[in-house]
């Protein structure tokens, strides 16, 4: 944030983004960005003062997490359907109740179909990498839409680890200078955000925001490969780790990769034919491009670090299946773990094996991994 140096920053602490704007706003207070930070009494506040700075023609990012992005619900569509190219890092974390701080993706999936891109990070380097990538995917004049990056609260927000960055010019060129093609603040040509719209233009307006989703796919593959060519770290729509002729296929987001490429490596090495596909890219949904990666497995497993309440499992499983009709005849399973931060242990992921390698897995409905019974 400090190398994009936005324009303005509305936002309110609560754990675990809160070390994250604390930090920036120790760059703001000693002058280092010249960025208008916004103290403001809540989250919806937050994303409010976002929305307001953005369509007035700023550069805009802001941060939260659970309780936080869900008091921002009202407003998050709104900046979605208002077009604004609004950049805001989620920490996940569980909702509430019973009150947790630890993560989730329970927020993030919660306003899966507001209308923001989402991207997954499995670390701090992709952290880093998204969201330098996604101020400029979200301000592309194809695309402008919101963008979520997302980390996984204190098992990446809270430890340390190496990253390469950029220099602070280089961040600059990339993201480039943005320039609104509709600011309010432009007194010569008045234009009106947000007005009431019934039946005559809401639809029609509703639409152009799916045709936005559906471009932004190809953006985020040019911005990715452009991202690569100056660091030497390419981003597509998710990373494939010795899927080529794996049999079985555990599909995950987030910090939860790591774990399942070191078991995948392990079992590999007894002769299993085993990988995993890491999905970056949640919003918009990859499905024809996760199918021709995947649908020759025999079995897929689906992780999902949230429930979806809707007796069937969580919110990934059924979009994979969905995605796999009629092109793969792979067996799809849906496990759902790892909920307020429960650990997912290279064990578990050694059963998840086990049960698509020996059929155990039941297609028909979500396995609760690592609960007690």
């Amino acid at each position: 944030m400090r190398q994009i140096g936005p324009d303005v920053v509305a936002a309110y602490p609560i754990t675990p983004q809160t070390e994250l704007m604390h930090r920036f706003s120790e760059f703001v207070a000693d002058g280092i960005v010249k960025t208008e930070l916004i103290l403001v009494e809540s989250e919806h506040s937050a994303m409010s003062a976002c929305v307001g700075a953005c369509a007035a023609g700023a550069r805009v990012m802001t941060a939260t997490s659970s309780q936080g992005l869900a008091l921002m619900w009202e407003i998050v569509y709104i900046a979605a359907s208002m077009r604004l190219p609004i950049v805001m890092t989620v920490v996940n974390r569980a909702l509430s109740a019973p009150i947790n701080i630890h993560c989730d993706h329970s927020d993030s999936m919660g306003c899966r179909d507001s209308g923001w891109i989402q991207l997954y990070s499995e670390n701090p380097q992709e952290v880093y990498d998204n969201i330098v990538q996604g101020v400029r995917i979200a301000e592309h004049p194809d695309v402008l839409l919101p963008v979520m990056p997302t980390l996984d609260g204190f098992i990446i927000s809270h430890t340390l680890e190496r990253v390469e960055i950029l220099g602070d010019e280089e961040v600059k060129k990339f993201v480039g200078e943005w320039k609104p093609s509709f600011p309010l603040l432009d007194v010569d040509h008045p234009v009106t955000y947000g007005p009431l719209d019934l039946q005559d233009y809401y639809f029609e307006h509703k639409k152009q925001q799916a045709e936005a989703m559906k471009r932004a796919k190809e953006v985020i593959l040019a911005i990715g490969k452009a991202y690569g060519d100056l660091t030497g770290r390419g981003y597509g729509f998710f990373e494939e780790y010795r899927t080529k002729d794996a049999e079985h296929i555990i599909l995950c987001l987030g910090s939860s990769a790591g774990t399942v490429k070191s078991v995948v490596d392990e079992l590999r090495d007894k002769g299993r034919k085993v990988g995993v596909l890491k999905l970056r890219m949640f919003r918009p949904f990859p499905d024809g491009e996760l199918a021709r990666a995947i649908g020759h497995a025999g079995a897929i497993a689906v992780l999902d670090r949230a429930e979806g309440f809707n007796a069937v499992g969580g919110p990934l499983g059924p979009e994979v299946k969905s995605a796999l009709y009629k092109k793969s005849g792979a067996d799809v399973c849906n496990y759902i773990y790892g909920l307020g931060g429960r650990d997912l242990s290279p064990e578990m992921i050694r059963t998840v094996f086990d049960d698509l390698a020996g059929g155990r897995a039941d297609a028909r409905q979500a396995i609760h991994l690592g609960v007690r019974e």
